[in-house]
């Protein structure tokens, strides 16, 4: 007679595992693609897949939708990944699609993160999807203009997945409460405050919000009559999170980006350290924080210490390549070296004007002088006709006019003194003289 060990018992699955959308009905998010009437929706239900690549963010639902493809289509499906396989497994996976090719069965092939593969690895695909033994479909959260072989992407349709929004992730988790895969089969006391809490917590990721409802409901308080309640502490402890209140589409967000870009503009580093810190650790994206601190890099310092913007880009890319929480000390860096930089809004302003007049004036003709003579026809109508060429002259500089007739004489940039933009106004001023 065997012993039962621990390890017989069947280990029960995650709540994200169990509620896995089976049909597009229950699939969330992606309206843009999947709503009545557009593009891949049509192609699912017309049964006229081909291969794709699914880009986009973690927790989105690249792999259940194309599960949901396969069931779909009925199709063989095929679950590959790029981190565990190599050459090897392609060329067995690819002989069992051809088997199944010869018994009039399609094969889908699914490869999660393909931009792990190497070019030989993608390579391999080649042939079978060209002769149409497969229809690949590739899942990444790289840009795959740059992560998959041209040759291959080629051959495939990219579709943009986004991060779902509150409102999807918020419908998830209610339906996890109601269904009978889910929580439905238990009274579940948690208030919609909480359920938006979460949702804002999980950062359009589904796979989290379903994951951090679990916790906090296998953690609430439990009756005498089986409910079970969930309470914010519990929701706080279960996230490690003291600001579940932040919400990143609300006026707190708006309010503490403000805080940021105005203690920045008044040379504040340690105040802006504190709002950077602010919105980071009540789950803030970084990417959107780079973004907001590269427009304050050219929209508040500009030429007057050039070398910000370079600062500005460079923390971006640092928090797309390493992620939280290793990125805030490259946030930190570039918000201290924007806010102890010298400010001009010179280039703000100088576009401001120039965008006035351009919406204003609209149909202005380009001067001729300026225009480019690509035919004989436009030369014969005087196109280019009088052009000087700046580096034919020993100064480098010409009286040619390039703005239209009814704007001559605008000046858009004025250059302040503060910093380096100083050596700019004067080399403005030197040409504008020459120029008199």
């Amino acid at each position: 007679m065997e012993q039962m060990t621990l390890f017989d018992r069947e280990t029960p699955q995650p709540l994200a595992a169990r509620l896995r959308p089976q049909c597009l009905e229950e699939y969330a998010g992606q309206a843009h693609l999947l709503g009545k009437g557009k593009v891949l929706r049509r192609l699912i239900e017309n049964d006229q897949v081909s291969s794709m690549i699914f880009w986009g963010p973690p927790g989105v639902g690249k792999t259940t939708l194309a599960r949901i493809i396969a069931g779909t289509t009925k199709s063989a499906f095929i679950d590959f990944s790029a981190v565990t396989s190599g050459i090897k497994e392609i060329r067995a996976v690819m002989e069992q699609a051809e088997q199944n090719r010869r018994f009039g069965e399609r094969t889908i092939v699914f490869v999660d993160e393909i931009h792990r593969f190497n070019k030989a690895q993608q390579d391999a695909f080649l042939p079978f999807v060209e002769k149409g033994s497969i229809v690949l479909i590739g899942a990444t959260t790289e840009n795959p203009s740059f992560e998959i072989n041209s040759a291959l992407l080629s051959r495939c349709k990219v579709f943009v997945l986004q991060a779902l929004t509150v409102q999807d992730l918020a419908g998830l988790l209610r339906r996890a409460l109601n269904d009978s895969r889910g929580f439905g089969m238990q009274q579940i006391n948690i208030s919609e405050k909480m359920i938006e809490m979460i949702a804002n917590f999980a950062n359009g990721d589904a796979r989290t919000a379903l994951s951090t409802l679990e916790m906090v409901v296998l953690n609430g308080e439990i009756a005498e009559n089986g409910t079970v309640t969930v309470t914010e502490e519990t929701l706080e402890q279960c996230t490690s999170k003291k600001s579940l209140l932040y919400d990143k589409r609300g006026e707190e967000h708006y309010n503490l980006i403000s805080a940021l870009h105005k203690s920045m503009r008044n040379s504040d580093p340690d105040a802006a350290v504190y709002w950077l810190a602010r919105m980071l650790e009540a789950g803030e994206d970084p990417l959107y924080v780079a973004r907001r601190v590269i427009r304050f890099a050219s929209e508040d310092v500009g030429l007057a210490d050039a070398q910000a913007l370079s600062v500005a880009v460079a923390a971006y890319q640092a928090c797309h390549f390493i992620g939280m929480p290793e990125c805030t000390v490259h946030l930190t860096q570039a918000v201290v070296y924007l806010s102890l930089a010298p400010k001009s809004n010179a280039l703000y302003m100088a576009y401001e004007h120039a965008k006035q007049d351009a919406v204003a004036q609209l149909a202005e003709p380009v001067p001729l002088v300026i225009r480019n003579a690509v035919t004989e026809l436009m030369g014969d109508l005087d196109y280019g006709k009088g052009y000087e060429y700046a580096h034919d002259t020993e100064e480098k500089l010409t009286r040619m006019q390039c703005l239209p007739d009814s704007l001559l004489g605008r000046e858009y940039y004025q250059p302040t003194s503060q910093g380096k933009e100083a050596h700019f106004k004067e080399r403005l001023e030197q040409i504008k003289e020459w120029k008199r």
